[in-house]
């Protein structure tokens, strides 16, 4: 004859597979519910040679040590903000070689990364401008990195996209070596603080006593905790306006 199973022996198996579905849905929710900070970093030469392991993703992983950190950087040395920019008009009756060639390569290297994810924050940490002097665009650069945030608000969807700009350095103060390298760093502090979403950082202690165009080091080293300091910082911010300048159309030489 079959032997039915007590009532105290169903009343564990339930207990059991109550307990087993409980720590199911617990370990579910941790995972489902698990914010994600996305960090683009891009530039030229002075962002390529910055490894984001020595400094920055240390910072910001222990910043965010709950959540999950995802760090993009793509960067090459001597190229113009129009290698990202899409509508970079020179204003001279010719037109660039390559447009955003860069940006769509970095950008096919950020959708990669958060695949199937929607990341909480966005921001974006940008070291270029060293070209742009060099080329005398330093009248057009708050336009066209006007236009470069935008571009990147627009296609994320989103327009809290935060940024994070390091400042050229004192390599060419005097105008000197760049005439227009002035005008670039004027620039950068405009765009910086007119957005509420945007900050800057000095680099000018970072290449060294002979003041060089590239960093030290440990210039590099700094820098990197330079930029995770703002870019927690501006997360962090809980008085942010419910608005900010629209520059997705932004950015055309008059």
């Amino acid at each position: 004859m079959l032997k039915m199973p007590s009532v105290s022996g169903i009343s564990i198996v339930i207990l059991i597979m109550i307990l087993l579905l409980s720590v199911s849905i617990i370990c579910a929710k941790d995972s489902a519910g698990q914010e994600v900070h996305l960090f683009i970093l891009s530039g030229q030469s002075n962002m390529a040679g910055l490894d984001p392991k020595v400094s920055f993703e240390p910072a910001v992983r222990k910043a965010f040590s709950g959540d999950e950190v995802i760090v993009v950087k793509y960067a090459l040395g001597g190229k113009p903000i129009h290698r990202w920019y899409k509508k970079w008009n020179p204003g001279q009756g010719e037109e660039p070689k390559a447009t955003g060639d860069i940006y769509d390569r970095l950008m096919t290297r950020v959708q990669s990364a958060i695949a199937g994810k929607s990341p909480k924050t966005v921001t974006f940490v940008w070291m270029q401008g060293e070209r742009d002097a060099r080329e005398k665009y330093g009248e057009f650069y708050a336009d066209r990195l006007k236009g470069l945030i935008g571009q990147l608000r627009e296609e994320m969807g989103r327009q809290d996209i935060n940024f994070v700009i390091g400042r050229l350095s004192d390599y060419a103060v005097n105008n000197k070596r760049y005439l227009f390298w002035m005008q670039v760093r004027s620039a950068q502090i405009e765009i910086a603080e007119s957005d509420p979403y945007g900050a800057w950082v000095d680099t000018d202690d970072l290449n060294g006593s002979d003041d060089e165009l590239h960093y030290t080091k440990d210039g590099y080293a700094e820098l990197g905790r330079r930029f995770a300091e703002k870019t927690i910082e501006l997360i962090k911010k809980s008085d942010r306006l419910n608005t900010i300048p629209n520059y997705a159309d932004l950015g055309n030489a008059k």
